[in-house]
């Protein structure tokens, strides 16, 4: 099946480049493009797409308000944020607004596409960049472990949860659980999910579960 994006940036320039790249895809269908935050709502809205591309500085309405307003009315639209700007309080804002992922706009085209099939499957995506400077942001001292929650939320992906069902078997929200992520990436010091758990497994934090032994 193919996965249905919508591209949200207020630069044609950029609008061109991405559908040029992505329209070669066969398995990507673009199904709209916005120019500010509150057309790619309302486009949302309409074509119920798998994905959208979000520029975070739109006029009228910025990419974080849009990603909140997104990620409130339609779960099943994921949105991966695709800026230039990779500030901790940018980074912060997108993903606690609900953000699958995070990529810098200098990101190689085949990971992009990967970072799109991933965000599609409702997996966190973060440019390596990105990763580094969350590493910074939020590693513990090397003797602090990760809380309970953030185990809690590991053991589920190493279960093969995605975002949304660990939310739901956690009783918490989707965006807590992608922040938890956030921080349980910077005090492991990697960067996606399947490095994650080998790291914790690594560190003797977390038994892989008997099910995929």
């Amino acid at each position: 099946m193919s996965i249905r994006l919508v591209i949200a940036d207020d630069h044609p320039v950029v609008r061109d480049g991405l559908r040029g790249m992505l329209a070669g895809q066969t398995e990507f269908e673009i199904v709209g493009e916005a120019a500010t935050g509150a057309e790619a709502v309302a486009l949302v809205a309409r074509e119920r797409p798998d994905v959208v591309l979000m520029d975070l500085r739109m006029p009228t309405m910025d990419g974080v308000a849009a990603t909140g307003s997104i990620a409130a009315a339609h779960p099943g639209t994921h949105v991966l944020v695709l800026t230039t700007y990779d500030t901790d309080a940018d980074i912060l804002r997108a993903v606690e607004a609900g953000a699958t992922g995070y990529l810098l706009k200098d990101t190689p085209r085949h990971d992009l596409f990967a970072a799109v099939r991933a965000a599609a499957r409702g997996e966190t995506v973060l440019a390596p960049a990105v990763a580094a400077r969350l590493v910074g942001h939020v590693r513990a001292p090397a003797e602090e472990v990760l809380t309970a929650r953030e185990l809690e939320v590991l053991a589920l992906v190493a279960e093969g949860c995605t975002n949304a069902e660990a939310a739901r078997r956690l009783y918490i929200s989707e965006a807590t659980v992608k922040t938890h992520l956030l921080h349980i990436f910077g005090k492991l010091g990697v960067d996606d999910r399947t490095a994650a758990v080998t790291r914790a497994m690594e560190r003797g934090l977390l038994r892989l579960p008997p099910s995929r032994r």
